[in-house]
């Protein structure tokens, strides 16, 4: 496992989290309205999604958590709150220096890679897969597909369904 593949889940956090907030605010629709009482007029808002909520609540507690987990891992003070990709980048500061401790590493990947993964369903984007050459030791179809997200190479032949995990550790 390198530094690369975590920083690759770190700066897709970096770049999708903003995304995912702005999902949580409300789309008008032709004026915001209010009744008596404060709230918006009948489809004026777009209603609240929960899942959306919930991720960027999951999203936000797994990162604060995984920061102050690195820092005290790697015997650092402890820092001032900020924005979650604030957090994020400091992390990727500490990669040389996370990547010495296996342990360290491969829940940094594990975590970020989750928060990715979970980021990127609550923005509706399939899961990704990247098509292998060879063939499925089990059934010999040519149907292998890499899952990175998953770090799980699968049979999409629907007959065997194969699945291998992928090594996490460094080798």
């Amino acid at each position: 496992m390198s530094d690369d593949r975590r920083a690759v889940w770190i700066a897709s956090l970096v770049r999708r989290f903003p995304d995912l907030v702005d999902e949580l605010v409300p789309a008008v629709r032709g004026g915001a309205r209010e009744r008596r009482g404060g709230g918006p007029t009948g489809g004026t808002t777009a209603p609240v999604r929960l899942y959306v909520s919930d991720a960027v609540r999951d999203i936000t507690d797994g990162v604060v958590e995984l920061e102050e987990a690195v820092r005290e891992r790697l015997g650092l003070q402890p820092v001032p709150p900020a924005p979650v990709p604030v957090r994020l980048r400091r992390i990727a500061g500490l990669l040389e220096r996370i990547a010495a401790d296996p342990l360290l590493a491969g829940h940094v990947e594990d975590e970020t890679r989750r928060m990715a993964a979970r980021c990127a369903r609550a923005l509706g984007d399939p899961e990704q897969f990247v098509r292998l050459p060879g063939r499925c030791p089990a059934c010999d179809c040519v149907s292998l597909r890499a899952f990175p997200e998953r770090a799980e190479v699968r049979c999409v032949n629907p007959v065997c369904r194969q699945v291998q995990v992928l090594e996490t550790e460094d080798s």
